[in-house]
């Protein structure tokens, strides 16, 4: 009895799940065999449901499947005669055309330029001013990051933007604790659907006009249709953004995974091993001083050794901040109207707050960048034998002044004494291990300072450059004005930018490979001969025209919603552009057989391109994938919903603006 009832709650196998899937997969495959009009298509369909299968059901990673669908492509010229084709179903020639297209390069330069502009840390600032206005909250956070992206990506690509604020919600998902996993998607997404605001936001809507004019050749002039002007699609791409926005604010706590990965999890977790191998409960709390507290004038060491806490950090007037060596002495005075970082118990701080009357905030304002996880935090020093420390205390040598480091708690031999118990006036001894709050930057200088062990190595090793703010910005500047207002590439547009970060000095080549995401671009190049296979061998063109044929005398809304929906498949599984070249004749053709309005049926098909969110084929989906830890499962779920509110916010604008 005991066994059937362990047996009844184990959770299914995976590897039976792939198994079943994999079963109903191969019989789908062999009842489209049957129907298809060509043994060429009868093999695409084999592998598209074959990609369908391996990204759904995760059997590899999401790069490993795309580019072995890449292979088995190329593999297919081996193997024609024994597949009963005359040729491969991709020339071998043109297998990894996908590495050198506009779209893979354009996406490797921008992740360079994004991570200049992140280098100089001006994406810090603008993470800053997000949290100064919007707090730390999921709520309030989604709508200003999102909002501003969609913005932006009505007037320049969506993976640029989606690209340049990737380092903007790393910094704010480190600052808030909330996972990047909360954040990326909505963001990626909103992205997305930004592009459809303005006829250049999109390449779909890019390229449209000029397919409309080359229908018209073949069309009489009564049935000719104008072109669309900048803003024609303005009030739906609005609709959109605001419908995925809402979506999020109001459904992301159920759709939104809550993964750690790219998390702003360091602080919690660093707080939790020090707790739990030294017995200490910190905390850290930006406080204001008021006008009339007892504390002004007083100087630093006599109320941090009164009160047991530590001050890290202290704001006067406007701008002289003071963290790090050479600011903060011990005889530094307390100021009315002032900021402090105070560290210390939960207790500790409690009481020192309530006896100066001090007014303690939930979140850091001041201090939001500079006591931020990426920026400072707790690490472990010892004392190694050698050091000319040795015999000497922190008050002596003027620890904080002199080195940078606040000393928290120094434990020896088995016993930690802490703030409070005398621990700045024990000579040190070879051995000892000091618990300090630092900043990073000071952290890596004492990494080569022999009076320290480091023991912590764990801490972003973030080598900022703010005097490159200048050429950065030029080169970020130059490159978007050759997006909006030049014929020239996208990719050569912006490799200009990232070329010249690293010309200038903003970048390192090596930094600049790491910038790139190559799981990214694996996964976006390799997919690139499946679109080509599925447009050169008729098989979009087949799928087309079963679907249209179905709802050939349904009302005409019903055949628009259609050809949103092929757009939609067609996008997954193919470039956006491929599949507007494809249906934007279809769609005309279609329109005018039925009295609609071909323009309005072409437009139809460039926004519909947009609604690419089901699984991560998409360059946004693609770029935002790793950083947040996302699986294909994540996109399915929180796509899922949002496609169909794509398509009918969609329907619902189109047909009253037109």
């Amino acid at each position: 009895m005991s066994t059937s009832s362990t047996e009844s709650t184990t959770p299914p196998n995976p590897l039976r799940k792939q198994i079943i899937a994999a079963v109903i997969f191969g019989l789908a495959g062999l009842w489209l065999a049957s129907i298809v009009p060509s043994i060429e298509i009868a093999w695409v369909v084999a592998i598209l449901l074959l990609t369908i299968y391996l990204f759904v059901f995760e059997v590899v990673g999401v790069d490993v499947a795309a580019a072995s669908v890449m292979v088995l492509l190329g593999l297919t010229s081996l193997a024609a005669p024994l597949m009963g084709l005359d040729a491969g179903l991709v020339d071998s020639k043109h297998l990894f055309n996908g590495f050198s297209s506009n779209a893979v390069m354009s996406i490797i330069a921008v992740m360079i330029i994004g991570a200049g502009l992140d280098k100089t840390g001006l994406m810090s600032h603008v993470a800053s001013f997000i949290l100064k206005i919007g707090g730390t909250t999921e709520a309030r956070i989604i709508p200003i990051i999102s909002s501003t992206v969609g913005f932006i990506s009505s007037f320049m690509q969506n993976v640029g933007a989606a690209a340049l604020f990737l380092p903007v919600v790393s910094r704010i998902s480190a600052r808030s604790g909330l996972p990047m996993s909360r954040l990326l998607m909505p963001m990626g997404f909103c992205a997305i659907l930004g592009g459809t605001v303005t006829m250049v936001g999109s390449s779909p809507l890019i390229l449209l006009n000029d397919l409309i004019l080359t229908s018209n050749k073949a069309l009489p002039a009564e049935q000719q249709m104008e072109t669309w002007s900048l803003f024609s699609v303005t009030p739906i791409g609005l609709a959109l953004v605001a419908t995925g926005i809402i979506y999020f604010v109001l459904a992301g706590r159920f759709v939104l995974p809550a993964n750690q990965s790219g998390s702003g999890g360091t602080a919690t977790s660093s707080m939790e091993y020090f707790q739990q191998t030294y017995g200490l409960q910190m905390c850290m709390r930006e406080m204001i001083v008021p006008k009339g507290s007892d504390i002004s004038g007083q100087p630093l060491y006599d109320v941090e050794h009164n009160n047991k806490v530590r001050v890290v950090a202290m704001l006067r007037g406007s701008d002289d901040l003071r963290i790090g060596a050479d600011s903060l002495a011990r005889d530094v005075p307390f100021e009315a109207g002032s900021r402090v970082g105070i560290v210390g118990t939960p207790t500790h701080c409690a009481a020192f707050a309530d006896k100066y009357g001090l007014k303690a905030l939930k979140d850091f304002d001041a201090f939001s960048d500079a006591l931020s996880p990426t920026k400072a935090g707790i690490a472990e020093l010892v004392i190694p034998p050698g050091s000319t420390l040795i015999g000497k205390s922190a008050r002596d040598v003027w620890m904080r002044k002199t080195y940078g480091i606040s000393l928290l708690a120094l434990h020896r031999q088995g016993e930690t004494t802490g703030e409070g118990e005398g621990v700045r006036d024990m000579p040190f001894k070879a051995g000892d291990t000091l618990i300090v709050h630092t900043p990073w930057t000071v952290l890596s200088r004492l990494e080569t300072d022999k009076d320290f062990v480091v023991v912590t190595t764990e801490y972003p090793h973030e080598e900022l450059r703010p005097n490159k703010v200048a050429p950065a910005l030029i080169f970020f500047g130059i490159a978007l004005t050759m997006v909006l207002f030049t014929d020239l590439r996208l990719s050569v547009a912006l490799l200009t930018g990232a070329l010249g970060m690293v010309l200038s000095g903003v970048l390192k080549i090596e930094e600049a490979y790491r910038a790139v995401s190559w799981k990214t671009v694996f996964l976006l190049a390799s997919l690139i001969p499946l679109g080509l296979a599925v447009e050169t061998t008729g098989t979009a063109k087949w799928i087309a025209e079963q679907v249209l044929g179905v709802v050939g005398g349904a009302p005409i809304w019903v055949i628009q919603l259609a050809v949103a929906m092929l757009a939609t498949f067609f996008t997954l599984v193919m470039s956006n552009v491929g599949a507007t070249v494809l249906l934007v004749p279809l769609a005309v053709n279609i329109a005018i057989g039925v009295g609609a309005n071909p323009a309005v049926f072409a437009l139809t098909v460039a926004i519909a391109t947009s609604n690419s969110f089901l699984i991560p084929t998409h360059q946004v989906n693609a770029l935002i994938m790793g950083p947040a830890g996302y699986r294909v499962p994540d996109f399915m779920k929180a796509g899922g919903i949002m496609t169909v509110l794509f398509l009918t916010v969609m329907m619902i604008m189109m047909n009253l603006v037109f």
